[in-house]
């Protein structure tokens, strides 16, 4: 399979949030090397040219991070010749089911009851903090993938905006990119287009409205307070980057050399 290396972002019609994560700096002077890791939202709804596009990438493996009731409601990835599919789930399929069974009923009392003044945003950093603390095999296992074979790589979840995002940052700090491009390449998914489309099915028009949306605002949005706490998280439990990584993640000096040799120029 040819590699293609876009020089600029493609427009993806059914796929939300693909970026190369290319180019990134590093604190040593180095970057990510282009055309060999991306990121995304999930792959479900691709068209034909989208998938065109993605085959000519030449990946070796692509993460799903999604969970099974991510799965039932969105569906598979398009299959995409010679790639090796990994589902990795980075939450639970119970987690959220009561709450947006509580969004598509539309009870208002209850959504501002949990998600205003500011409870929304501590949702997400309880989610952050609860991904690095008990995902640890995941990412390691990602980690160790792409250092034996997975590279080109793509990481996915639904919006590719938080368990993605992670997963990308967590490899990015692995091989040394800067703390201020990391979260700038993930406050990235911010943009109108790339933003994750809601396609819950409300049962009253309420689950719709304005105030809805503007509660639910939080939750679609990336925001460097959320990456901070999953920081702020690896520093709290095992003091630095580099403990978590090989005491955590066991992931080694040796290990981190050999990812920079794939991953960056």
């Amino acid at each position: 399979m040819t590699q293609h290396v876009p020089s600029t972002e493609p427009e993806l019609a059914g796929v939300r949030n693909f970026r190369d994560v290319g180019g990134l700096p590093t604190v040593d002077g180095r970057r990510v090397r282009h055309g060999v890791l991306f990121r995304s939202g999930h792959l479900a709804h691709a068209t034909d040219e989208d998938t065109e596009f993605l085959a000519s990438l030449g990946l070796h493996t692509i993460f799903d991070f999604r969970n099974a009731a991510d799965q039932k409601l969105e569906g598979p990835d398009v299959a995409l010749p010679g790639v090796r599919n990994v589902n990795m789930p980075l939450s639970d399929p119970a987690d959220g089911a009561e709450f947006w069974t509580m969004v598509r009923e539309g009870n208002l009392d209850q959504l501002r009851g949990i998600l205003a003044d500011g409870k929304a945003a501590n949702r997400m950093i309880t989610s952050y903090r609860k991904m690095v603390r008990e995902r640890t095999a995941e990412h390691s296992r990602v980690l160790h993938s792409l250092v034996e074979d997975s590279v080109p790589a793509l990481m996915h979840c639904a919006a590719g905006k938080d368990r993605a995002g992670l997963s990308i940052a967590v490899t990015l700090l692995a091989v040394g990119v800067e703390r201020e491009a990391i979260v700038a390449d993930y406050l990235e998914s911010n943009a109108k287009h790339r933003r994750y489309q809601v396609r819950r099915s409300g049962s009253t028009e309420s689950a719709y409205t304005p105030e809805v949306m503007e509660l639910l605002s939080p939750l679609f949005e990336a925001r460097a307070e959320y990456l901070a706490a999953a920081f702020e998280t690896v520093e709290e439990t095992w003091g630095t980057v580099e403990v978590y990584l090989e005491q955590g993640l066991g992931f080694g000096p040796g290990h981190r050399e050999r990812l920079r040799e794939r991953l960056l120029d």
